[in-house]
């Protein structure tokens, strides 16, 4: 694995010769990784809301679900809707940033909470972002001061673990990885992923491990996360390839020695 020294500016075209060693266009892997957003879905709340009153978040939970306040439920919900915003949001523009060399920063007055109808396709948070787009330099600190701006929020107000918040944020951003997790060099990308992740000043390097696995005889770069979204709670829900409450057994299970798991059968970021 060769993980040079690497300057905030340089990340979109090393991300582009680490695809390009594997022959792959990151234009075409990102173009294909991005779904381009609803903007005429109804808004039910803008994330500015939800900072300001948690309570407001809560109540729209409460009743999208059917689950009385102050459940384990409905913090778990609540855990479920943070993932959706960091994969939701900080992941697309992530993925901008690194096709483009530049993006918007996330805007909380123009991130919007949509209604649970089309929920599994898209998501449910959507972002319609009103301000020019910034560089990488200026993306990385200001990124990492609004997530850790939001995360008391979410955390005093909504419940959301420490490792949920921090492992889900990391998955946003490690989006650009996730996008070539079984597609080039698994050492590689990890590396390049972890390092990406220490770039930002704040928790989300802690609770994300990029490790190398082997499925199958067939080698991929995985998220580890060490926090959990506490889905499987959830009537709807279950165990993604991610969570860190099977965390050590998944360590163990991706060793080369197991092959017993085909790549498809992993969704990153999920």
């Amino acid at each position: 694995m060769v993980v040079a020294d690497i300057t905030s500016a340089d990340w979109p075209r090393r991300y582009r010769q680490l695809l390009a060693t594997a022959g792959l266009d990151a234009e075409s892997v990102i173009d294909q990784a991005l779904q381009p957003p609803n903007l005429e879905r109804p808004a039910l709340l803008s994330l500015a809301q939800c900072l300001e009153q948690p309570a407001l978040l809560h109540q729209q939970l409460a009743e999208d679900y059917s689950v009385p306040p102050d459940t384990r439920s409905l913090r778990a919900y609540a855990s479920v809707i943070q993932q959706d915003l960091a994969l939701s949001v900080i992941a697309p523009l992530t993925l901008r940033l690194f096709r483009d060399g530049a993006a918007t920063l996330p805007d909380t007055s123009r991130i919007f909470l949509g209604p649970t109808s089309d929920a599994a396709a898209t998501g449910r948070w959507f972002h319609a972002p009103s301000q020019p787009a910034v560089g990488v330099k200026e993306f990385i600190p200001q990124l990492s001061e609004l997530v850790t701006s939001w995360y008391p929020i979410f955390r005093q107000g909504l419940g959301v673990s420490p490792g949920a918040y921090w492992s889900s944020t990391g998955l946003g951003l490690g989006a650009p990885f996730s996008a070539v997790w079984n597609l080039a060099d698994a050492k590689t990308v990890c590396g390049l992923a972890q390092v990406w992740l220490e770039e930002f000043a704040c928790d989300a390097n802690r609770f994300i491990d990029w490790i190398p696995a082997e499925f199958n005889g067939h080698p991929c770069a995985i998220p580890q996360r060490k926090g959990c979204c506490l889905k499987y709670l959830l009537p709807e829900g279950g165990y993604c390839g991610t969570c860190g409450v099977y965390r050590k057994a998944r360590l163990a299970e991706v060793s080369p020695q197991s092959r017993s798991q085909a790549p498809g059968q992993w969704l990153p970021a999920q």
